[in-house]
This record gives C-alpha cells, sequence and structure tokens, in this order.
C-alpha cells in the first residue's frame, strides 16, 4: 500500500512539473508579453549588426504568432527561417509551402535571434537593407520583402502595423541612446458598444450564439464584441468558423490576440459606409480603428482616401467612407 502511495505521490508531483512547464503546458501568451520578453534581446542585436529592433521585434510576433507557433514552442525558431543549403544544427519538419519541410531548430529563442542577425548579415540580397537608415522601419519592411523574405505581398504592410500599434520605433531609439524611449500606448482597439459615437447609436442585436453571445450588426455586417479570455481558437468553435476567416475579415495579422471589447466581425466587411460620409480622426485611434469602426474594409479606405497603405494621417484628418 505504501509503494501505491508513493506512486500516487510521484506522479502528482510530475503533473504538477510538467503542468507548469512552459512548452508542455502550451500557454499563450501575449504579443505584450512577448515584447517585454524578447525586447531587450532585439535592442542588443541592433546594436551589434545594425538591424532596427523594431524590425527584428516585428518579424518575431508576425513570423511567431507572438512566439505561439508550433515552430516557436517546439524548435525555438522565431522567424521561420527554413534549413537552406549548409545549415548543419539542429532540424524541425512539418508541411509549409511545400509537405514535410525543413526548419531550422534551436536550443533556446535566444539562438533564434542570433541567427536570424546572421541570416540578414551574410546573404548578399539583404545588402541594400544595410544601406538604408537604421530607423527607416517602413523602408526596411519593404525591402525585406523585395528581397524575397515573404512571399505575402502583404508583408511590409503587416510589419508596419505591427511596429505602429506597438510602438516598436521606441526600441530603436533605446538602442541608439542607451536612454528607454517613452512610449505611446499601443493601439489597441479598445471599442464598446457604450464606446460608440452617439451618431452612430447602438449596434443593434440581430442573433445569439449558441453559448448565449449577442451577435451585433453594423453597416449590415455582423458582429461580437470580445469578452476577456476570448481568442481565436474558441470563437472557431463557438461560431462555427474558421480561424482565417476571423483574421481576414477583422485585417488582423495572423496571431494577434483579442482584446476584452474588441469589436470583431463574422463576416466580411463592406467596401462603404452606408450612412457615413466621413469620420474625424481621434488622439489613438489608427485607420485600423476606423475601419472596424464603421464595418469598412481596410483597404477600401486607404483607397478612398488615395492614400499609400503605410501612411499614418494626424489627429483631426477628414477620413473619406464613401
Amino acid at each position: 500500500m505504501k509503494y501505491f502511495s508513493l506512486f500516487l505521490g510521484l506522479g502528482f508531483f510530475l503533473l504538477m512539473t510538467f503542468a507548469g512547464h512552459p512548452l508542455l503546458a502550451q500557454q499563450k501568451i501575449s504579443t505584450e508579453e512577448y515584447i517585454k520578453t524578447y525586447k531587450a534581446i532585439a535592442i542588443e542585436k541592433m546594436r551589434e549588426y545594425k538591424i532596427p529592433a523594431s524590425i527584428t521585434l516585428a518579424q518575431g510576433i508576425l513570423e511567431s504568432g507572438s512566439g505561439n507557433s508550433n515552430l516557436a514552442r517546439k524548435a525555438n525558431n522565431h522567424f521561420g527561417i527554413k534549413c537552406h543549403k549548409g545549415w548543419t544544427g539542429r532540424t524541425f519538419y512539418m508541411d509549409d509551402d511545400e509537405k514535410n519541410e525543413c526548419f531550422r531548430s534551436y536550443r533556446k529563442a535566444e539562438e533564434s535571434y542570433h541567427d536570424h542577425s546572421l541570416f540578414l548579415t551574410q546573404r548578399g540580397r539583404y545588402a541594400d537593407l544595410f544601406t538604408l537608415k537604421i530607423t527607416d522601419y517602413k523602408g526596411w519592411a519593404k525591402g525585406l520583402s523585395k528581397a524575397g523574405y515573404a512571399t505575402n505581398p502583404r508583408y511590409p504592410e503587416l510589419l508596419i502595423r505591427i511596429i505602429e500599434r506597438y510602438d516598436l520605433a521606441a526600441y530603436d531609439k533605446e538602442a541608439l541612446t542607451g536612454k528607454a524611449a517613452k512610449r505611446q500606448k499601443p493601439d489597441a482597439p479598445q471599442v464598446k458598444v457604450t464606446d460608440i459615437p452617439p451618431k452612430l447609436g447602438e449596434f443593434a442585436v440581430v442573433n445569439q450564439s449558441d453559448q448565449g453571445r449577442f451577435i451585433h450588426e453594423n453597416n449590415g455586417v455582423r458582429l461580437i464584441f470580445a469578452k476577456e479570455g476570448d481568442d481565436i481558437s474558441s470563437l472557431t468553435k463557438e461560431l462555427h468558423m474558421y480561424s482565417w476567416q476571423f483574421y481576414k475579415y477583422n485585417d488582423l495579422p495572423k496571431g494577434d490576440a483579442l482584446e476584452a471589447g474588441q469589436i470583431v466581425y463574422v463576416q466580411k466587411k463592406k467596401r462603404k459606409s452606408k450612412t457615413h460620409h466621413y469620420h474625424a480622426l481621434q488622439s489613438g485611434e489608427t485607420l485600423w480603428d476606423v475601419s472596424q469602426l464603421y464595418g469598412i474594409k481596410l483597404k477600401r479606405i486607404y483607397k478612398m482616401n488615395d492614400w499609400d497603405e503605410t501612411y499614418r494621417p494626424a489627429i483631426g484628418t477628414a477620413v473619406k467612407l464613401r
């Protein structure tokens, strides 16, 4: 009997030990937590290799889903770097553009950050990047895409949006000056029904999910308001959708975390507003916030206003909505 008790005790110890292990527990982290964890490494690599810390962090966030992807969790690969010819280190195989592709694997995330710096500095196709100003994150984002780092044509736009949403350029300044720059509060959507300007009124409730969540409608498009603890994975089950639909319908980069009160569209947004012609941009608002508030595709807002997709209008700018 004492051996049985000992066995149970050991089993409980192992269960609690492995449950607390970050990899085995598979606990997701937020983008803010990811930045807090890796910002010092990005700053260090900027000083050593002259790669903007903002670019390094944005690529890590985008490529690894803020450290939550299988590749990041199982292989500590935060930048999606494949084995390529000449790689003699550890490897990890998974399906990507082709079946069972070879990716680099590292003992810890810091090695991935170091290898990312070597990858950019030791390949001739990225040489033009180092002729740019080190603070020109937009130029770097476009240059990475031009050099073939990723096949997604929206890659520069996604990097720039991440940098500006989380004010990652502040870490470039910190790397250059040695002093922590005062960072702006991240542009995170916090739109709630009660926060909507009076002219819009309240979004009508048109349905309920299987779990009793209210489904609203705005500009003829159905939406929900994210609750504390919501993530894309849980919403796919509750609303019988695919994860790609949430990212596409809401103009979100893959792996982006949801925040309580955030508008989440469950249908494609419209090309223009049915009822509003303009929106005066408020302090802290981005064009992405405007697209969510009015249920209009972000690309259409840029096109209607004849703006480049990296453009950030000033506070008070009249944003054309139709």
